[in-house]
């Protein structure tokens, strides 16, 4: 009995590492080569790169959900549940939108710096949106969360007023997105899972990106056509900057599934970190010890935050 479980256990701890090593290359992929196109490559349009990744989602959670049946189909059963979906799906694009805009300012190294900053606006919000209280030591855990931002932003030699003030506005709008999503679909009947909720605010988030992008960044069709004749793998590093976004998706969902939540929020501080390690030895931005003290003690508090909420729950 225990020689045929073995084997069996051998092949769920191999499946779940895989599913772990395709979240971390999914999303340290695409935040670095967003980085790339946009800093370093001459495609200077956020707006509609993330008007890509989200038409990439659309079509590979149409793809997952309809045809390879990775997940029950749930249908929009109602026009104030699709308003709800509208709604995420704007604050949604919002985040991402400012996320790639601080790129073309700030380093990877203080972008993630900043992103960890995450746990404090979701606090934040959920006090403000429901009058969600924590434990007290839940909230002095934040305290190094912020404070340990302040001085990497002290120590950030590549400091930038408009990028620090886009990537903190992406930051809160992502916790915003998850506090208010789980008050919009919180009903009986209006939950959904998040394939199912990505494959709806997708193409939602696709037809506000548009007109956007063709207003903010008039000549972006231009522009892009021009490198595409000048670099002839721009193409194929859009193609696969959109489809890693659509795949750290859903990676997160299936780690999510097969772990548990906990797992997830433990790996993604480890994540930021080798994002971190990994954006310093390609990009070669500089680094001083009072940036990369600030943010050790941001993803220390960020853990201490994390065991505080599970303990005093």
């Amino acid at each position: 009995m225990s020689s045929t479980q073995q084997p069996s256990s051998k092949k769920q701890t191999l499946f779940i590492a895989s599913l772990i090593i395709l979240w971390y290359s999914s999303n340290i992929g695409v935040l670095l080569l967003n980085k790339y196109l946009l800093s370093n490559y001459g495609f200077k349009f956020p707006i509609f790169l993330t008007m890509c990744h989200m038409s990439a989602c659309a079509f590979f959670s149409y793809i997952s959900i309809v045809f390879i049946k990775l997940v029950p189909l749930q249908p929009i059963k109602s026009r104030p549940q699709f308003l709800k979906i509208a709604t995420l799906s704007v604050v949604f694009c919002c985040s991402v939108v400012g996320g790639n805009i601080s790129l073309r300012y700030l380093p990877v190294s203080f972008n993630q710096a900043v992103g960890a900053t995450t746990p404090f606006f979701t606090a934040l919000f959920a006090y403000l949106m429901t009058f969600k209280r924590e434990a007290w030591v839940t909230y002095a855990a934040l305290v190094p969360v912020v404070t340990g931002v302040v001085i990497a932003s002290g120590g950030e030699p590549g400091f930038h007023w408009f990028g620090f003030i886009m990537c903190i506005s992406a930051t809160a709008a992502r916790a915003f997105k998850s506090v208010l999503q789980g008050i919009l679909l919180s009903s009986e009947g209006e939950t959904l899972n998040s394939m199912n909720l990505l494959l709806y605010m997708s193409p939602i988030a696709v037809l506000v990106l548009v007109p956007t992008a063709l207003v903010m960044e008039p000549n972006v069709l231009e522009v892009i056509i021009s490198l595409g004749r000048q670099h002839r793998y721009m193409w194929l590093l859009l193609f696969i900057n959109s489809t890693l976004a659509y795949s750290a998706n859903l990676s997160n969902f299936l780690v999510t599934k097969h772990t548990s939540a906990l797992t997830l929020q433990v790996l993604g501080n480890a994540k930021g970190a080798v994002a971190v390690v990994i954006s310093i030895l390609l990009f070669r931005n500089p680094v001083t010890a009072v940036g990369i003290g600030g943010y050790t003690m941001t993803v220390l508090g960020v853990v201490a935050y994390g065991e505080a909420k599970r303990r005093f729950r």
